[in-house]
């Protein structure tokens, strides 16, 4: 076929699959959104940058080294785009009332104490008159001259570091403050029974002859005893106490933040993305130099900062990892990790608990615990796999209430008109009833221990946490409703629909406040930065009335979580497949409706469908198909469940292209 002619096919082709595509509505360029890097750059916000060590030669990434001429470009363009860099000093005056920062604001960091911020860097802030952060590890300076450095494990030479008298003269310089990059924590420790090392500040270390993990008591007294003398070796060389913490490999702990502010640090920085609040300070993001990048990907980069990453998630079942032979679990690991390296999600939401029965009622969990069965210690084995080799976000997928515990616990009620009487649901997830405080007190240890255990980047809410219109009916919830000035029994209650409309609210936000609870513990013992998201049914947000059916409310979870994940589900809600396209775009509408919202919401998608007997799978394209119709829609931030990454299902190379933000054809 001549040249000319399969052009003309191929393009009348791509013409017909295009007008298949519904065409998004036209918008004037007056009316449409600005790009997150045309935006005004928020008050009082500050870009960390974060460098490590600086050489001629062909720059180390072991250590995230850049050449000095690629330091000196960007430093460059920094200058010449008007970024101000703005010292720490100037940060504590703002949050405390005083003078505004300046527009562009940033806070020049060098990590670890490498010698060529003495021999290379110096000279470049003396040249251009700015301040930066130089954060060594005290240890490491420690080290005689004529020994190597225990790098992380690895010798290096000692010439690659700084010596204390250097770090005396650079902090008498007018342009640098030293900050602490703790005294022997810049390491790995074992953090499982299976091998992982992870960061020493912010892991319970696990001891493999003992066959137990260190306690928190012994994880704080550690971490105490580093954080004071790093303290005081910095204070002895300089004449004053650092106040900014550095974490090594960005990674942060709560418990270690407790002891952190203890000594009087008035700030912690992290390698997390985004930008610096003044109500942040205590887990301050930077932006990570690595790979040397030349000045095309480093303006990119530090462009980009401003944008919102959309969330692509991939929603995945724990059981079809875990096996009871250890070699086939493993290879199951290795095929999941290599799923979603290979999808290009950058978000997995990973199932915490055991439900091998699909029952929704939780009998065992999958890392330690003081209340349930340990079916296999894996969560925090699969997460750090898939945080480090997948380079993925990872957030435990927890219930809230369908825990499987002591029977004598009391159980959320139903009134049942008819008779009067009440009862478990049989038809509803068998969860505890959160008006016991008994009940609120053992969740709430069972998050401290995936808090304690795990190392995650948020916490995923199940949508176990729902109350119908004649629940909760147990003696511990009407002598909660009685206590805040509502009907004690469920009759009354529904009675009038003014004390209906009441009651449904009062619901709604109690569930909230014991999510906030949850999270409050969590954040406590693994830091500031875990994110949290919560599952959302789609009929309260269509049918704001049926709020009573579920003791769910769109603008409370948008007003509480920084992600809501509506079970964008159109199968599961009896829509057809004709009408489950329409059905999409109707719940991004109502999410749309609000300003804002589009950016903190994740739409799930079915996988699955579950209306039939036995489990169909949804097939790629009609995945993809509903992924196209979010986009159009507006939405940026979707996903799937469930994942079965054994069996390739869904099909990765049809649903890859709509899920991906990194790979397109």
């Amino acid at each position: 076929m001549p040249f000319i002619s399969r052009f003309i096919l191929l393009l009348g082709a791509l013409l017909v699959s295009a007008c298949a595509q519904q065409a998004p509505a036209f918008t004037p360029p007056s009316e449409r959104p600005l790009a997150a890097n045309e935006k005004p750059w928020p008050k009082n916000h500050v870009l960390g940058i974060a460098y490590h060590d600086v050489e001629d030669r062909d720059p180390d990434q072991a250590v995230v080294a850049v050449r000095t001429e690629r330091m000196i470009e960007q430093l460059a363009w920094l200058r010449e785009n008007n970024y101000k860099p703005v010292t720490v000093d100037q940060i504590m005056a703002a949050r405390n009332g005083g003078p505004e920062l300046p527009p562009k604001a940033i806070l020049l960091s060098f990590d670890d104490g490498y010698s060529s911020f003495y021999t290379r860097v110096l000279p470049v802030l003396r040249a251009y008159n700015w301040h930066a952060l130089l954060a060594p590890v005290g240890v490491w300076i420690d080290t005689p001259l004529n020994q190597p450095v225990d790098f992380a494990g690895t010798p290096r030479q000692r010439s690659d570091f700084l010596t204390w008298d250097q770090i005396r003269e650079i902090s008498k310089s007018g342009l640098v403050e030293i900050a602490a990059h703790t005294d022997a924590s810049h390491k790995g420790v074992l953090a499982n029974p299976q091998g992982n090392l992870q960061p020493a500040a912010a892991t319970r270390r696990y001891d493999a002859v003992a066959g137990r993990y260190e306690t928190e008591a012994e994880f704080q007294a550690r971490m105490r005893a580093d954080v004071a003398t790093i303290t005081e070796k910095i204070r002895k060389v300089t004449g004053y106490k650092p106040r900014v913490w550095v974490w090594p490999y960005g990674a942060a702990d709560g418990s270690s933040l407790q002891v952190v502010n203890e000594q009087g640090y008035q700030m912690a920085l992290t390698l997390d993305d985004g930008l610096d609040a003044l109500d942040n300070l205590m887990s301050s993001p930077r932006f990570l130099v690595a790979s040397d990048p030349d000045g095309e990907h480093f303006a990119n980069s530090i462009v980009s900062v401003q944008a919102e990453s959309p969330m692509r998630v991939v929603h995945v079942d724990l059981d079809n990892v875990y096996d009871a032979d250890p070699a086939q679990q493993e290879i199951n690991l290795g095929k999941l990790i290599q799923r979603m390296a290979d999808m290009g999600a950058n978000t997995v939401f990973l199932q915490a608990f055991a439900d091998p029965k699909g029952d929704g009622l939780v009998h065992s969990l999958y890392f330690p615990n003081r209340h349930l069965p340990v079916r296999a210690d894996i969560f925090d084995r699969v997460a750090w796999q898939l945080r480090t080799r997948a380079h993925v976000k990872v957030f435990a997928w927890m219930p809230v209430l369908s825990f499987a515990l002591d029977a004598k616990l009391p159980r959320v009620m139903r009134w049942d008109p008819k008779t009067g009487t009440t009862s478990v649901d049989p038809d509803q997830y068998k969860r505890l009833s959160p008006f016991d405080p008994n009940v609120r007190r053992i969740i709430g240890e069972i998050y401290e221990d995936v808090a304690r255990l795990t190392s995650v980047d948020g916490i995923l809410y199940h949508d176990d946490a729902v109350l119908s219109d004649f629940e909760d009916a147990s003696p511990e919830a009407l002598k909660v409703y009685a206590a805040n000035g509502l009907p004690g029994s469920i009759s009354a209650l529904r009675n009038d629909p003014a004390t209906l409309q009441r009651w449904t609210r009062f619901k709604s936000r109690y569930l909230i406040d014991f999510t906030k609870e949850l999270t409050a513990k969590v954040r406590a013992i693994r830091g500031p930065q875990v994110l949290t998201a919560r599952n959302i049914f789609a009929e309260p947000m269509l049918n704001p009335q049926s709020e009573a059916w579920f003791a769910q409310n769109l603008d409370d979870f948008l007003a509480t979580y920084d992600w809501t994940a509506p079970m964008a589900m159109p199968l599961m809600e009896k829509q057809s497949l004709a009408q489950s396209g329409p059905w999409l775009e109707a719940l991004v509408a109502t999410v749309k409706a609000r300003p804002g919202a589009l950016e903190r919401t994740v739409f799930e998608l079915q996988a699955k469908d579950w209306t039939k007997q036995t489990d169909s799978d949804i097939d790629g394209e009609r995945l993809s198909d509903w992924m196209g119709r979010l986009k159009r829609q507006g939405a940026t931030s979707f996903g799937y469940y469930p994942d079965n990454f054994l069996e390739n299902q869904p099909d990765l190379k049809t649903v890859r292209p709509a899920l991906s933000n990194k790979w397109n054809p």
